[in-house]
């Protein structure tokens, strides 16, 4: 079932790589006619409406459904005693309703299917469930006694490395500074809240899934539902963002398919927002150490970073916040580690730049504090410290131009007008000041497959049709992967009509970790070379050989991120003036979308340094907020003055179009550079986020 979208551009468009095409999707999103997950209502379809665990820790010891059942228009109420059984997945957080175990508050354990939406809410209501309540434990400390060292983070870096002699050159070194910063957990809540359409046609599954991969949710789905994966298809049409929270299987598809399954009718399942925080995860709380060894001329000798962090009960995610620091910075001696600690709280997961955005924070302020203590120009610090190689693996960088960001943003940011003195710098009651942090996020490509077709060259409609089960989470996918064929085809761009967002097209992987356009314009720009070059009517590649065959090189993009602030003397309120951001990121392949990209990360980064904030209620047991009232994402106001810019970089040693992710990087230093601008502002340094008004001015 693949999704055809033909919209076409306007014909002047410039069909050249880094050109800003405009969206192709832009006209149908803005008309209504875009049609996401919970847009799909196939004849006779029926709702469902989950019922979350009430309790933080237990068992399920009954279930009542007699007053919801009696209700008009109940259909059914599924629950462990009768639901659809299914087979393992790899992910435990989707095996649902197979078990009594409540593993946190908010786990799901009935799911209420009605003819309406508002009868299935209703009979949820109605339902009664009888819990044994056991202790529950939701508390993060650095000395928490069920602290463990894992064998391996999340991207399957080791849990902790050391390369050199990290004690002895600490204690040898001039300076040393052993700091502490905190951060609380942080929610992704996308626009477009998780939902999903399921209907079975006969013996065959289909899925319209609010996702950012097509192909992981229809694998998952044939592994619990003991299908063929040719039996399913997944449809991710549109998607209205997901950073992270959608990048796997959601319960919401598994549900709808498992009521689908039950009530032989179609079955939609729709989340609303309040709900997401328990089951769709979140960024992890990190106590950060980091302990830094100084010479008198700013050069590190050492480098600590050590991270300490939750996961859950159902599945262990450790956030890998400490893998910055293996690449960033030289240092004779660096040790990084990470400890985890399982509790009773909803399982942890992406956020956009998971680990890097933690770490980075981290990391990033410690390096301006080394900075003040030296009383050295933060930015000529990060100069003196950038490494030859990257300092874990020893690699060659494919490409390095943080030095060119740094020089370039001080440039366009005015940044020799500063005058380093912290707390220095008024108007009126408003304390001002300005930081600087670096950026950095890993350059990641999978195997993909993806064919093109040639049509007609009458003129009458497009020449090429593309196929590719790419996803576009609101990113431009559609419009880079069309610029791509176009230049690869030697055809204007509206001669290519592109197919996306259906696990029936050529698989791709997920949109994650940056590696989209990596990963998938490889795969098109393959098939369109090879079409051109055999003068053939169709081709269908695999660049699973193409990815083995990379060479060793250590891959990163990186950046700057240059903040002004102002802090209200009286009341606390930190407003930021202006954001800049400068990065080196390969080739830009659209200008338009890539700045949409850099910035749109840029202020996700000011909301975690401002704004963001969960807090886990230690009686009860779940997330205290909830919805877009209590936690706080930032708005137009909050960001008056915002750019960002790229340096030309061009990288040999890449994927063939020459790109290196965007996605993710605008976040990762962007929270340093606002908290070390509070600190120039005030000449206080605080260590945790979100720099809200009573931490600015203590009472």
């Amino acid at each position: 079932m693949a999704v055809d979208d033909t919209t076409r551009t306007d014909r002047t468009t410039e069909r050249v790589l880094g050109s800003p095409a405009l969206r192709r999707e832009g006209r149908a999103k803005v008309t209504g006619t875009a049609r996401y997950a919970a847009e799909h209502t196939p004849p006779d379809c029926a709702y469902g409406w989950p019922v979350a665990a009430a309790v933080p820790h237990g068992s399920v010891t009954g279930v009542d459904a007699a007053d919801a059942m009696a209700l008009p228009g109940a259909l059914a109420v599924l629950t462990h005693e009768n639901a659809p059984r299914l087979g393992e997945p790899d992910d435990p957080t989707l095996h649902l309703l197979q078990t009594p175990r409540v593993p946190h508050r908010g786990w799901y354990v009935a799911l209420a299917v009605g003819e309406t939406l508002q009868t299935a809410r209703e009979m949820a209501q109605a339902v009664r469930v009888s819990y044994d309540e056991e202790p529950h434990d939701v508390r993060l400390t650095d000395d928490h006694p069920g602290l463990y060292h894992p064998e391996q983070a999340n991207g399957g870096y080791p849990g902790d490395r050391e390369t050199g002699d990290f004690d002895a050159e600490y204690a040898a070194a001039p300076h040393r500074l052993d700091l502490t910063y905190t951060l609380s957990p942080l929610h992704n809540h996308p626009m477009e809240p998780h939902a999903a359409t399921a209907v079975w046609e006969g013996g065959h599954l289909i899925a319209y899934d609010s996702s950012q991969g097509a192909t992981p949710v229809s694998e998952t789905l044939a592994t619990m539902f003991g299908l063929d994966p040719k039996q399913i298809t997944v449809v991710a049409e549109h998607v209205g963002g997901g950073f992270g929270s959608k990048g796997t299987p959601r319960p919401p598809v598994v549900l709808a398919a498992m009521g689908a399954k039950h009530t032989s009718r179609p079955v939609k399942v729709m989340l609303p927002r309040r709900e997401l925080p328990s089951v769709v995860g979140h960024r992890a709380p990190t106590i950060q150490r980091l302990r830094i060894g100084a010479r008198d001329d700013g050069t590190l000798a050492a480098l600590g970073h050590e991270v300490t962090t939750h996961t859950s009960t159902v599945k262990e995610f450790v956030e890998q916040a400490a893998v910055p620091s293996r690449v960033m910075y030289g240092a004779d001696g660096i040790r990084t580690g990470h400890r985890v600690v399982a509790l009773d709280v909803p399982t942890p997961s992406w956020m956009r730049a998971p680990g890097d955005a933690s770490g980075m924070y981290a990391l990033e302020c410690a390096m301006d504090e080394v900075a003040t203590a030296l009383d050295l120009d933060p930015i000529e610090l990060r100069l003196r410290n950038i490494p030859e190689r990257e300092p874990d693996s020893g690699k060659p960088f494919s490409s390095h131009h943080l030095a060119d960001c740094l020089r370039e943003g001080a440039r366009r940011f005015g940044w020799e007008r500063r005058d380093p003195r912290p707390g220095t710098r008024r108007d009126g009651d408003l304390l001002l000041g300005t930081g600087v942090a670096a950026s950095t996020y890993p350059v990641l490509v999978a195997p993909s497959t993806a064919s093109v077709q040639a049509l007609r060259a009458d003129g009458s409609g497009p020449a090429y049709h593309v196929r590719v089960n790419a996803t576009d989470i609101g990113t431009g996918a559609r419009t880079v992967l069309a610029q791509i064929a176009a230049d690869q085809l030697g055809v204007p761009l509206d001669a290519v009509r592109i197919d996306v967002g259906s696990s029936d097209l050529p698989t791709a992987p997920l949109a994650g970790g940056s590696s989209g356009t990596a990963s998938w314009g490889w795969a098109v720009h393959k098939a369109c070379r090879e079409l051109r070059e055999s003068g053939g009517s169709i081709v269908t590649v695999d660049t699973t050989t193409d990815v083995q065959a990379q060479e060793e090189y250590a891959r990163h993009a990186f950046g700057a991120v240059f903040a002004e602030v102002s802090a209200d003397a009286f009341t606390g309120e930190v407003r930021v003036r202006r954001l800049l951001g400068v990065f080196a990121a390969g080739r830009i392949l659209n200008a338009r979308t890539a700045r949409s990209q850099f910035i749109g990360g840029m202020t996700m980064g000011l909301g975690m340094a401002l704004t963001e904030h969960s807090s886990l209620d230690t009686r009860l047991g779940g997330f205290v907020e909830k919805d877009l009232a209590g936690y706080h994402v930032p708005t137009h106001a909050d960001v008056p003055d915002i750019d960002a810019h790229w340096i030309e970089e061009h990288d040999p040693h890449l994927n063939p179009v020459g790109g290196k992710g965007i996605g993710e990087i605008g976040i990762v230093g962007t929270p340093a550079a606002i908290a070390n601008a509070v600190h120039h502002a005030t000449g206080r340094r605080h260590r945790q986020l979100p720099l809200t008004p009573d931490l600015v001015v203590p009472r």
